[in-house]
């Protein structure tokens, strides 16, 4: 099991360090890309968090993959990956990366949601949605959209930990509970 404390220390020190050159979206985009491509490749995560291979190795692997992002990387993220990789803490990548995101979400003063439709949504339906979403949260929303065929029609959207149920089957079972 994953110490989240220990993450949330490096997070917030990456965070600290990104923040003081107003970079953090930029870092936070990058640190998801290096944590997408480990999280993708079997391979790569074996060679990062295998003890069989050396810290030279990893180091190697590490400034590679760094290498092969699409913008250079941030020296606050290059410098933190280079101590985890000293640290033996590669493990807790994920982890960071999300928390990560989440304390930079909270420092700008955005959430994030997530949109389900029955059928993908326009991108007018989505920023309408983003609008009438920020209205009512009172915060700077960014949406992700999912299509799940399951649904019959309408929209459900989870903003933080709060849910806008619009789908036709939440409705249909209001309607029987308020004629029973």
């Amino acid at each position: 099991m994953v110490n989240v404390s220990i993450a949330r220390r490096y997070a917030r020190a990456i965070l600290d360090v990104a923040a003081e050159g107003n970079r953090t979206d930029l870092v936070a985009e990058q640190l998801n890309a290096f944590a997408d491509v480990v999280g993708h490749s079997p391979e790569l995560s074996d060679v990062l968090l295998n003890p069989a291979y050396s810290r030279v190795q990893r180091s190697n692997v590490v400034e590679a993959v760094l290498k092969a992002l699409p913008s250079p990387a941030d020296p606050a993220l290059a410098n933190a990956l280079r101590l985890l990789v000293d640290r033996n803490r590669l493990g807790y990548l994920p982890d960071i990366a999300r928390l990560y995101r989440d304390m930079a979400d909270a420092r700008a003063g955005r959430v994030r949601g997530q949109v389900t439709s029955a059928v993908p949504l326009s991108a007018d339906a989505v920023t309408q949605l983003q609008q009438s979403l920020q209205q009512l949260t009172q915060r700077n929303v960014v949406l992700e959209t999912r299509v799940d065929p399951a649904l019959l029609g309408g929209v459900s959207a989870q903003v933080g930990g709060t849910l806008y149920d619009g789908t036709l089957r939440s409705q249909l079972e209001q309607m029987r509970r308020e004629l029973k």
